[in-house]
């Protein structure tokens, strides 16, 4: 069960690009891909999963949307949405007529639709993660440390702007990609981030998210060519990808950045992704998505974790600070400079952060300083911290791995209390 529920995640996101594309309707689509996916439980189970996963959630969506807008049998204008149905294609399984279906830029079609400069910013984003990356609400609200309320609002605001604006399904000319390209990239990097840690279920990682996201980049790249940022974008997710095969153990468990086996690295990835990040910078001043890929560079350029030159990243996220200022940003900083100026220089710059509202409920800015307040010997606070941390983790491998860290952290409490184990 486990595993068809994985096969239908991966597809069903093509899936609803692909039917916004044929039926025009953001709504319509997804009802009729939420349709198919339950037919699809109950079909692939008995029969087996089908040799096109996401061309027979297309076919099946597609019918259902038929079959929805005849039996509205409003007319003209339900008569018109039928007519690029039909010209897509037969309504039968045969196999090349569902793989033509499916076009491989149609997520990338969605992204530009979704980024359209009639949409606000925050918008663009909520809907793209949403129809394109299949985010939950939730999900995206945590992303952007905001209310799930928020975020619904936005989505409802953004679908009802398309259908009013009757925004075309289609990549701009390129005099009008500038207006939308930093908003998709965004969005890509935050597809991307979503993959790299789940916010929910059992695994660390969701590889088949983080390889769309990264496939995706390229299909960019090649349309925006010479374009630095989307290089640097490009360059960030192969570093960070390559990494992938080490960052859990046998059992699943996180394995931190220090204590990764390196041999483990894809090398291959990790010299296209330094090549690139270098013909980026050599393009001008860089931006946020170059200085990640930078700093992702110093530590895949070295051996081992002792050979990282972590004033180069603390050099390099004071950059990044004047050219994209966020807290998360200064929250990397700070572990960065505890590297070289020890626990507590980091905590100082953690306690500053303290202020920040929407921060307090990031999960990652309680594990970074329950790990600093762990490196200064202060036990009882870096138990606080964790426990602080997990009540805000919903992925279950992060989840284990600070239980873990608190169960160690009480023991040595425990060895070095009056009358403790000795």
């Amino acid at each position: 069960m486990e595993q068809l529920g994985a096969v239908i995640k991966a597809a069903r996101a093509g899936a609803l690009a692909t039917l916004i594309r044929l039926l025009g309707d953001f709504d319509l689509a997804e009802e009729a891909v939420q349709e198919a996916t339950c037919r699809a439980l109950v079909d692939w189970r008995r029969n087996g999963v089908p040799a096109n996963p996401l061309a027979w959630l297309v076919q099946t969506g597609r019918r259902y949307a038929i079959d929805v807008l005849r039996h509205k049998a409003m007319a003209q204008q339900h008569q018109e949405a039928l007519v690029p149905l039909a010209a897509a294609g037969p309504a039968h399984d045969d196999d090349d007529a569902l793989n033509a279906l499916h076009l491989p830029d149609d997520q990338l079609r969605l992204m530009f639709i979704c980024c359209h400069p009639a949409l606000a910013q925050e918008s663009q984003v909520a809907l793209t993660l949403k129809t394109v990356a299949g985010l939950s609400v939730d999900e995206i609200a945590r992303a952007y440390l905001s209310a799930p309320k928020t975020i619904e609002q936005r989505l409802t605001r953004a679908k009802r702007k398309i259908r009013s604006a009757v925004i075309a399904y289609q990549v701009p000319a390129p005099e009008q990609l500038a207006g939308r390209l930093d908003a998709v990239m965004r969005v890509l990097y935050l597809i991307y981030n979503q993959a790299y840690t789940t916010l929910t279920g059992a695994a660390l990682l969701d590889s088949q998210l983080a390889g769309a996201a990264i496939y995706l980049v390229r299909v960019l790249n090649r349309l925006v060519r010479q374009q630095a940022e989307a290089q640097g974008l490009l360059a960030l997710m192969l570093l960070q990808h390559a990494r992938a095969a080490a960052r859990v153990d046998g059992d699943g468990m996180p394995v931190p950045l220090e204590q990764q086996d390196r041999a483990l690295w894809d090398a291959k990835q990790i010299a296209e992704g330094t090549a690139m990040v270098e013909k980026s910078l050599r393009q001008g001043p860089p931006g946020p998505y170059g200085l990640q890929a930078a700093i992702a560079a110093v530590h895949c350029r070295v051996a081992s974790a002792a050979e990282t030159d972590w004033g180069q990243i603390v050099a390099l996220y004071e950059l990044l600070e004047i050219v994209s200022p966020n807290p998360v940003v200064t929250l990397n900083r700070a572990v960065a400079v505890a590297r070289v100026q020890g626990a507590a220089a980091g905590l100082r710059i953690l306690d500053v952060l303290s202020d920040h509202k929407n921060l307090l409920g990031f999960q990652y800015y309680h594990s970074a300083r329950a790990g600093l307040l762990e490196e200064a010997g202060d036990y009882s606070r870096a138990v606080a911290a964790y426990r602080q941390a997990l009540s805000l983790c919903r992925n279950e491998a992060e989840g284990t791995y600070m239980n873990a860290r608190i169960e160690r952290l009480r023991r040595c409490m425990d060895a070095s209390s009056p009358g403790g184990p000795e």
